[in-house]
């Protein structure tokens, strides 16, 4: 099930894919399209079977979360495909996740690297125990990249954060990490403000 907002599919310009939390529902990750607020963009976001995308920590083998992480991005891929086919291109769609969502992008960016419009983590890293072997292939051929998470979170780990930005940029990401001090596990307005930035980049004003 998809739930959208912003422009139909059909007359957009660009598009965002927003990848809800763990426990969270495809509506509440969609409320950062009011905030963003911006003429052009569709708003796609899927929802998670039992409001999970996998079952257990992002940080556990890679073999505990399957075959619901596979089975996630393909539906990404397949979703992917289909506002390719609506005509708006892989340059003007950004990806966008928090917490197990961001995990989830994140990783769906690294393993299909190419020219994207925009990759967006809030609050999330790659997929996979530290150790993981990163044989991504491809490029992300200069797409804007945005890290956010604090520097406490309980659920991802800052170091993660830091080495999926490093990682991002070996694949040719231009990556902004932001780092806040002593956050909660949430987005703050500096995020957002930061995003909305790079949604404008795609479709500058009249």
């Amino acid at each position: 099930m998809i739930r959208s907002a912003g422009e139909p599919l059909e007359h957009a310009r660009a598009a965002m894919l927003l990848m809800h939390g763990r426990g969270a529902q495809a509506e509440d990750i969609l409320s950062l399209a009011a905030q963003f607020s911006l003429p052009g963009f569709s708003y796609l976001a899927p929802q998670a079977l039992g409001n999970t995308w996998y079952p257990n920590r992002f940080l556990d083998p890679l073999a505990t979360n399957e075959p619901w992480l596979t089975s996630d991005l393909y539906m990404m891929s397949d979703l992917l495909e289909k506002v390719v086919k609506a005509g708006i291109p892989y340059e003007r769609v950004i990806i966008l996740g928090f917490s197990q969502g961001a995990c989830l992008a994140l990783e769906f960016a690294a393993r299909n690297a190419r020219r994207y419009g925009g990759l967006v983590g809030l609050s999330g890293a790659l997929i996979g125990p530290d150790g993981t072997q990163r044989n991504y292939q491809g490029s992300l051929s200069g797409t804007p990249v945005f890290l956010g998470c604090s520097d406490v979170d309980f659920h991802i780990p800052k170091e993660r954060v830091d080495q999926a930005a490093d990682l991002l940029r070996h694949l040719g990401g231009v990556v902004t990490e932001r780092i806040y001090p002593g956050m909660d596990h949430t987005v703050n307005q500096d995020e957002i403000d930061f995003v909305r930035g790079m949604l404008r980049a795609l479709i500058p004003p009249s």
